[in-house]
């Protein structure tokens, strides 16, 4: 299925959404279990399976600075554990001190996405992990050089070796490796998830009246829905900024401003938010969907004053914070 083709589905899918959302506000016996998917099983690349060993290098490649032109930057510069694994700065630092425009995306639950980055340019995480070494602004590493690099380790020949097989250090396996390792990077066990689950405390009354509102009169589940609370769309929310969004990649005018649906677990971790980070709090994101956006003339019709009161507000940001989780620390391990 084309893009186009998935993008008129979901447009129609959402604003049925919104159409129900109604019928869900007024109905106080909101059934979660109706409304909302669990998240599943991570999907895992048929081409690149999950081991530990492959797991265990993909971490080193991760934290190495050798992936970078200069030797000072690596994945998890942008993309630290502590930081929600993003970098709690409103837009990249790249090399040489390089100010990037966007915010940098945590990778947590990422291997759940169907696109990558915020304007969905790759499609898999292999893809993504190979994106910003050779970024000029990000990391600046030519991916010859870097094979020649790792080449010289024997460590990395050695695991190389005994994950890919012989005279395997190439981008494609260097890209699989960090991929792999990402996948592990996951919230699962929410306090919204375990009230799906059917642990009817886990949530508290405030969180439930927010979680009516989420799926109801806030209709945030017309962008935020499916098992990863993200449409894998693209929307122009209505920020007025100068970033093409979506269409800087595939040069359709009807993209302008257009920003992947980002998925919300672990959303308590990765402040500040927005492909711009140009909202600090969660509840600046509320205020800001709450006012219909910022009057971006591309917006999309999916985004409108909510209307809500400074109660329903509250309520609202007590849901989302019930799905912050907790956060997987990595510690850095000893490279080669």
């Amino acid at each position: 299925m084309n893009f186009k083709k998935k993008s008129i589905i979901s447009c129609i899918v959402g604003l049925s959404l919104i159409m129900g959302a109604t019928s869900v506000a007024a109905n106080q016996n909101l059934d979660p279990k109706k409304v909302f998917q669990p998240l599943g099983e991570m999907p895992i690349p048929a081409d690149n399976p999950q081991t530990p060993e492959k797991i265990e290098l993909g971490k080193l490649l991760y934290f190495d600075t050798r992936l970078s032109g200069d030797g000072t930057l690596s994945c998890a510069s942008c993309h630290e554990p502590t930081k929600g694994w993003s970098d709690a700065r409103r837009t990249f630092l790249g090399f040489k001190g390089h100010r990037g425009a966007r915010n940098s995306p945590t990778i947590i639950n990422s291997g759940y996405y169907s696109l990558q980055f915020w304007d969905g340019r790759m499609k898999t995480l292999e893809q993504q992990a190979l994106g910003p070494i050779q970024d000029p602004g990000e990391m600046n590493q030519k991916l010859d050089v870097l094979v020649d690099s790792l080449k010289a380790v024997p460590a990395y020949v050695e695991r190389f070796n005994t994950v890919f097989g012989e005279n395997s250090i190439n981008p494609e396996n260097i890209g699989k490796a960090i991929a792999s390792f990402e996948r592990t990077i996951v919230i699962t066990d929410t306090a919204f998830d375990r009230y799906l689950k059917g642990d009817d405390k886990a949530l508290n009354d405030v969180e439930k009246r927010g979680m009516q509102l989420f799926a109801g009169k806030a209709s945030c589940i017309s962008c935020h829905n499916g098992s990863s609370l993200t449409d894998n769309n693209f929307h122009n929310i209505g920020i007025k900024d100068e970033d093409k969004g979506r269409a800087g990649f595939t040069g359709n005018p009807e993209d302008l401003g257009k920003i992947k649906t980002a998925a919300l677990r672990g959303i308590t971790h990765t402040a500040p938010y927005m492909h711009a980070g140009s909202l600090r709090t969660i509840e600046d994101v509320v205020e800001f969907k709450n006012k219909g956006g910022d009057g971006h003339p591309n917006t999309s019709p999916l985004v409108r004053p909510l209307n809500l009161s400074d109660k329903e507000k509250g309520e609202l940001v007590a849901f989302l914070k019930s799905l912050g989780g907790t956060l997987p620390i990595v510690e850095k391990p000893e490279l080669p």
